[in-house]
């Protein structure tokens, strides 16, 4: 057991059809820590445009950013609420310059949304503070085994498959 009281057992995976390898309790716990760090950098980016957006509003953001010409109920989808919910945080994002509304040119009924220069530059900001505090990470690292930690870092993206939009945009990460 752990210091939380959780029983740890040795794992076995398979993995493209070779013979089972076992995975130690070190190899989980390295990159539960590693998990912990990036969790870090993604909120600590959430956290300074909180007094411009609300974690839900920069999720909007993120939306539109990955997805032009999203509607809204893409939105509420990808939010998972209802689509006056979705309304509301639109109509906050739209009056604060963030985001233009338009109709659909192809289907009056519906409206297009897109990113307004000042929305691109928080989204932008954002992203740029992930890329930096991951930057200073990685300058802390050894040369070599930074260069080696690349491919696995690939490989491990790879492992894990396809994500589902709405779980990459929970925490305002873009898909394109």
């Amino acid at each position: 057991m752990d210091s939380a009281g959780v029983e740890r057992h040795e794992v076995s995976a398979t993995a493209d059809g070779d013979a089972p390898t076992g995975l130690r309790d070190d190899d989980v716990e390295s990159v539960i820590a590693a998990t912990r760090v990036l969790v870090a950098v993604t909120a600590e980016s959430v956290t300074r445009v909180e007094d411009e957006v609300s974690l839900p509003q920069l999720r909007v953001l993120v939306m539109v950013a990955s997805r032009p010409g999203m509607n809204l109920g893409g939105i509420a989808t990808g939010l998972g609420v209802h689509s006056s919910n979705a309304t509301r945080a639109v109509d906050r994002l739209v009056g604060a310059g963030y985001l233009d509304r338009r109709d659909d040119p192809t289907d009056r009924r519906n409206l297009q949304l897109e990113l307004t220069a000042a929305g691109r530059e928080l989204v932008g900001r954002v992203m740029d503070d992930r890329r930096s505090a991951i930057a200073r990470i990685l300058e802390r690292m050894p040369a070599s085994r930074r260069r080696a930690l690349v491919p696995v870092l690939r490989s491990f993206a790879h492992a894990a498959g396809e994500m589902a939009e709405e779980a990459v945009w929970s925490l305002g990460w873009p898909t394109k």
